[in-house]
């Protein structure tokens, strides 16, 4: 209903010439409308084809620049990623390797220290064996010159004891020999 209101409405006024020169718009006279159209025709045509062949195939051309260059940034992107991926995964072959070398080092560690334990500890077990067999010989040693020591104080006392009893000395070689005897006999449970 607008529409055809504002129609009535620009067709009377093209009728009653409101739209003239004379009211001081000449660009709005029905007779200039021909030349106006010419122009506009001409001037959009112009318009047209500067801008379909001068400025839209550089618009084109910046656009498909700008997306070879977000395809090609997609695929660096995508090449660093599976280098990445690559380099990670050499890195995690590094650490299982290296993981595995230390457990070796450890192994071989632990089994050269265990060996030179055991060297030590039979060096010094023999090294005890061989005090402990010294220390018998001298505790032997001691032994027999502690009968020896024994028996030679035991003549001396007895020899005085009877010497201070009877007052004459008796023969040495007999009462060392009874000495000898009786110490064999009683020495042998002490000892």
């Amino acid at each position: 209903m607008k529409s055809l209101l504002s129609l009535l409405i620009a067709f009377t006024a093209i009728n009653i010439d409101l739209y003239a020169a004379e009211a001081g718009m000449p660009q709005l006279d029905p007779k200039y409308w021909a030349s106006q159209a010419f122009w506009l025709i001409l001037v959009f045509i112009i318009l047209y084809i500067s801008i379909s062949k001068f400025y839209l195939p550089k618009i084109k051309d910046n656009l498909d620049n700008r997306e070879n260059k977000i395809k090609e940034d997609l695929e660096n992107a995508s090449k660093f990623k599976e280098q990445s991926e690559a380099k990670f995964k050499e890195y995690e072959v590094i650490l299982k390797n290296a993981r595995k070398e230390i457990s070796k080092i450890h192994f071989d560690s632990k089994t050269i220290l265990d060996k030179d334990i055991r060297t030590k500890k039979e060096e010094m077990e023999k090294e005890i064996e061989k005090e402990i067999l010294k220390a018998q010989k001298q505790i032997i040693d001691q032994k027999k010159n502690s009968i020896i020591s024994i028996q030679n104080i035991s003549k001396e006392i007895a020899s005085n004891i009877i010497e201070n009893i009877s007052g004459d000395k008796l023969n040495e070689s007999s009462i060392k020999a009874t000495v000898e005897e009786v110490t064999k006999k009683n020495i042998g449970k002490h000892l």
